[in-house]
């Protein structure tokens, strides 16, 4: 959740980046960053920027403290140019060139009653 207001930002483990723990892991960390393939996006507001790179400010939805990036990215090099360029095929989850770095310091941990499902 934000760290400033506590809103929910549905950030969920299973879509983290994990490619980069390994190497780059200390390095990442070091930086205060955790990289995830897929957000809530209705949980933020956007505003585009870049000028060599299309990078996207992330803020949260309600207060507006700045939550990270979205830079489109190459996640996987090892895919074929004709994959990378069609646009008619569906995303096979590992072509897409979107990498969403969040700020650990800008979250606070949810409590287990906001995770908590009611029965």
């Amino acid at each position: 959740s934000c760290g400033s207001c506590g809103y929910q930002l549905n950030l969920n483990s299973c879509n983290r980046n994990t490619s980069v723990i390994g190497s780059k892991y200390g390095k990442s960390i070091k930086r205060g960053i955790i990289s995830f393939f897929a957000i809530d996006e209705s949980r933020f507001t956007k505003t585009e920027g870049g000028l060599f790179r299309r990078r996207t400010k992330l803020f949260c939805y309600k207060c507006g403290n700045h939550i990270g990036n979205n830079a489109h990215k190459e996640i996987n090099s090892s895919c074929s140019p004709r994959l990378r360029k069609s646009h008619s095929l569906a995303w096979d989850g590992i072509c897409d060139h979107r990498i969403y770095d969040i700020k650990i310091r800008a979250l606070q941990p949810s409590s287990s009653e906001d995770l908590s499902v009611s029965t």
